[in-house]
């Protein structure tokens, strides 16, 4: 599904991303750690269009996506979800999902000003699955009210709709479990292991090693802009680098 060879990104004389490599298979879901500014979140935005390497390249279900624009890459079914604040304030929760399915919908602006009759029945059908993705990810009683008054396990699930809105082939999550209580931790648990059920491939960052562990097929491990380690969850959390770069502790004698 996704292929990363070789991509680099420099900002000044610093490498964030340097010579990565990373191929996840259709239907996987690939965990992603490493500290603090291991480039982690750069490897993300360079994968979804948001910043573009020095070198290498990425592609896609085998083709280049290299030189097109964020917007390209969604509609070709890369989607992301965000561990900040990223809402459209003064829009319902069903209007900011709505918004999601952008990507995939065929009619244009001068479509909708004209209230065209395919434009009706089209904005018909995003707004019931707009309903249907609420309803799963258990936001169906709060549709109308406004996006800004729902407290941040809400929002995050809100984001989480939003993103599938745009029926993505790949999902980037970017640390969803940030910030999250106890509770709403497992609830957005269950639903990321309900996603991977359902065949869709994604791509993972966290920082809770227990979480990605226990859901992620393989997981690859950055420090300093570089992979440092790749394989299954058990013999990364016994890998004698991770342990040392990432858990902060040299592996028993």
């Amino acid at each position: 599904m996704l292929r990363v060879e070789g991509i680099s990104r420099r900002f000044g004389g610093v490498y964030a991303v340097r010579d990565v490599s990373l191929h996840v298979a259709p239907g996987e879901l690939r965990g992603l750690i490493g500290p603090n500014g291991a480039g982690k979140s750069t490897l993300f935005h360079l994968i979804a269009g948001q910043l573009r390497a020095d070198a290498g390249r990425v592609l896609l279900e085998g083709h280049s996506i290299d030189g097109l624009s964020a917007d390209q890459r969604a509609a070709l079914g890369i989607a992301i979800v965000y561990q900040s604040d990223r809402i459209f304030r003064g829009m319902s929760v069903r209007e900011n999902v709505m918004v999601g399915a952008h990507p995939k919908t065929r009619h244009g602006f001068l479509a909708a000003m004209l209230r065209l009759r395919q434009c009706k029945k089209e904005e018909r059908e995003v707004r019931a699955r707009a309903d249907a993705l609420l309803e799963r990810v258990g936001l169906g009683g709060v549709a109308d009210q406004p996006a800004e008054s729902l407290p941040l396990g809400q929002q995050r699930s809100m984001q989480l709709a939003r993103a599938l809105a745009s029926e993505p082939k790949l999902l980037l999550l970017d640390e969803p479990a940030s910030g999250l209580r106890a509770h709403e931790r497992r609830r957005f648990a269950d639903l990321i292991r309900e996603l991977r059920s359902d065949g869709l491939t994604l791509l993972l960052v966290e920082h809770d090693v227990g979480l990605v562990a226990s859901l992620s097929d393989n997981i690859t491990v950055l420090d300093l802009g570089s992979v440092i380690a790749e394989g299954k969850p058990a013999a990364i959390r016994k890998d004698p680098k991770v342990i040392s770069s990432y858990l902060g502790e040299a592996p028993a004698a």
